[in-house]
């Protein structure tokens, strides 16, 4: 495995870039998400398109040429030290074959988001770089835990994170080590059969999701199946599944780790040999612990899991 590249960590006073790759948002509801960049000696610097909209279809923030200026702007600023999503919504796959690198590559910094930038951080991890699933600027506002930011605040300063989590009844035992890749599995799914596509080849693949119908949910893992993928992993870790299915009908639709979303992967994985982690708190869940797409990571599964980067 080739050696990835972890940016630097951050020092009081070091400029984080806020930009809107994907949907549009409104500036009350990052009040509290920049206020807390601040808090922490941090100073948030936000992109020219932050607050811009532009419906075709969708509400996005700016049309696709403001988004691919702002993020160009972010990857390649040289003051700039990390930047962090807005939100995800729909729209990053506008942008990976507009990138600019020169001077990301020169520079690296952290890249910090979930949900559609699943998009930006396949792109970087072809590039050899690691890049934060973690809260976006937004969700600060929606009564997510402190813990989901405090974390993500450690690895800028440099602090690897380390898990300990109690069994679920549907893991699989085991104990591997390798590099993490993953994210949101509808843009997984949507990216696979492209040149931007994770590698999956003796990787922990983690997966995460949110709105899905059942159907749709065991369409993407049947693809996923289709394509080799669960052939290839030496893992798999499964994170929030959450406002699944008919909100009338599921009684677990308000749920972190949805049972009926739970169990319909593991039949469909049960003839694979390798370790299983399910209910990992990362995703759309207002405990979302962030993970490291890119690093090595241990993961050891029997009577409690543990996770170390």
């Amino acid at each position: 495995m080739k050696k990835m590249i972890f940016p630097k960590s951050l020092k009081k006073g070091d400029k984080i870039a806020v930009i809107s790759p994907a949907g549009a948002v409104d500036a009350p509801q990052l009040e509290k998400g920049i206020e807390m960049i601040k808090s922490r000696g941090f100073e948030p610097v936000p992109g020219e398109h932050l607050y811009s909209k532009f419906s075709n279809g969708y509400n996005y923030a700016g049309t696709e040429k403001e988004r691919i200026k702002d993020i160009n702007w972010a990857l390649n600023d040289k003051e700039i030290k990390a930047v962090w999503a807005s939100r995800g919504g729909y729209g990053c796959q506008h942008l990976i074959q507009h990138l600019k690198m020169k001077g990301f590559t020169e520079n690296p910094k952290w890249y910090i988001g979930y949900s559609d930038n699943t998009v930006i951080q396949s792109y970087l991890l072809k590039k050899g770089f690691v890049s934060i699933h973690g809260q976006t600027i937004k969700t600060s506002s929606f009564g997510v835990t402190d813990e989901s930011y405090d974390l993500i605040f450690d690895i800028l300063k440099g602090k690897m994170p380390k898990y300990s989590l109690k069994s679920h009844p549907l893991n699989k035992e085991g104990n591997i080590k390798g590099e993490l890749i993953g994210g949101n599995l509808a843009l997984i799914y949507a990216l696979l059969g492209t040149q931007y596509s994770f590698a999956f080849k003796d990787k922990i693949l983690f997966i995460e999701d949110i709105g899905e119908n059942f159907y749709a949910l065991d369409r993407m893992i049947m693809s996923l199946e289709l394509a080799g993928v669960f052939n290839k992993i030496k893992g798999l870790i499964v994170g929030g599944m959450t406002n699944m299915g008919d909100e009338k009908e599921n009684k677990s639709y308000e749920e972190s780790f949805d049972e009926f979303a739970y169990k319909l992967i593991s039949d469909r994985i049960s003839r694979y040999k390798f370790p299983v982690v399910f209910a990992f708190p990362n995703g759309h869940i207002k405990d979302n612990r962030p993970l490291i797409i890119g690093s090595e990571v241990k993961v050891k599964i029997d009577t409690k899991v543990k996770i170390d980067f």
